[in-house]
């Protein structure tokens, strides 16, 4: 197999060779048809998350087939469509896999942080952790909804029943919810970076009635603000825009420090959340609803070896929608 493995924080992914991966009892070996490049990646490439123990291969919004099966496998056969999102196994004992938080459980592994991922022509999965995709659609266009699509979901049901909803960072997660809201009835209000005119056209297009940089006051109050963008001088700026009792959701894994601000913005009832993982859960009510709403990804793809042009690309922001690596 082929793999872009990280050997060093901070360093560039290295190409290497490896002996396809052969799965234990519950586990499945996955060909990788596609795999998203997230945000979260760039924080496991970068250092950003603590505990990194490399050598890693990063990559969670892996799409696949099956082609090999381990022992005690009864959910999936040769040549299925799976997917494979970040959340990649749980204790099931602690208390929070208890009471249905598994996305909080204290033992976890995470595709493409604590357990190999999906930059590589194969990748190992535990079955349980696999999502049925179907033969519906082009494995470019769904990598993204495996954590961009998941993550947002999780994201806009902490959000509430808001009309006016916030999206602060239209990337690859934006993009996707902001589909979702508009088809459940809401209206999108999209915040880009200041003067990112490309953004802004695209969000019009995707049918946000409200366009402006992050630093915009809104035309008026909103419900609920979600934030992708991993900069935390956008929480008081988010509190600024939401009306009295409103709620903004912290929806990255990594985030700059959020900067000193008065009560004044969190009085009235305004709530700020974050939002940690997914649930096996989530991934099942998502997957039956984007597909009702019409989601559509924007895409670019690239092949495997150019997986670091790519996380730079995504640095500095030169990405529209979301990019997916073709092994």
């Amino acid at each position: 197999m082929r793999a872009m493995v990280l050997t060093a924080q901070g360093s560039p992914l290295r190409l290497e060779e490896r002996p396809d991966p052969q799965p234990g009892g519950g586990e499945i070996r996955v060909a990788v048809g596609a795999c998203g490049v997230c945000r979260t990646d760039l924080h496991v490439v970068d250092g950003e998350l603590p505990d990194i123990k490399c050598p890693i291969v990063p990559g969670h919004e892996i799409v696949g087939r099956v082609d090999l099966i381990g022992p005690n496998v009864t959910t999936h056969r040769i040549g299925d469509r799976v997917g494979i999102p970040w959340l990649g196994y749980t204790c099931g004992i602690c208390r929070f896999c208890r009471e249905r938080m598994e996305n909080l459980c204290d033992r976890p592994l995470f595709t493409g942080y604590t357990r190999d991922g999906g930059f590589a022509s194969h990748t190992i999965a535990d079955a349980r952790y696999a999502f049925p995709l179907g033969d519906d659609g082009d494995d470019v266009s769904i990598a993204p909804l495996l954590c961009a699509g998941l993550i947002g979901w999780r994201s806009l049901v902490m959000a509430g029943n808001a009309e006016r909803l916030g999206i602060y960072g239209f990337g690859a997660a934006g993009h996707i919810i902001a589909q979702i809201a508009k088809w459940q009835g809401r209206s999108v209000y999209a915040f880009t970076r200041g003067g990112d005119v490309v953004a802004q056209e695209f969000a019009r297009r995707l049918g946000a009635v409200w366009v402006g940089a992050s630093d915009d006051a809104p035309d008026r109050p909103l419900d609920a603000a979600i934030i992708y963008a991993p900069a935390g001088e956008l929480v008081p700026a988010a509190l600024r825009a939401v009306r009295k009792g409103g709620r903004v959701v912290c929806a990255g894994i990594h985030m700059s420090d959020i900067p000193s601000f008065p009560y004044a913005l969190l009085w009235e009832e305004r709530q700020l959340v974050s939002v940690a993982n997914l649930t096996r859960q989530d991934g099942l009510d998502f997957l039956k609803v984007a597909p009702l709403a019409g989601v559509k990804t924007q895409t670019t793809a690239f092949p495997l070896d150019q997986a670091n042009e790519v996380l730079s690309k995504l640095r500095t922001g030169q990405i529209l929608g979301a990019a997916v690596l073709r092994p």
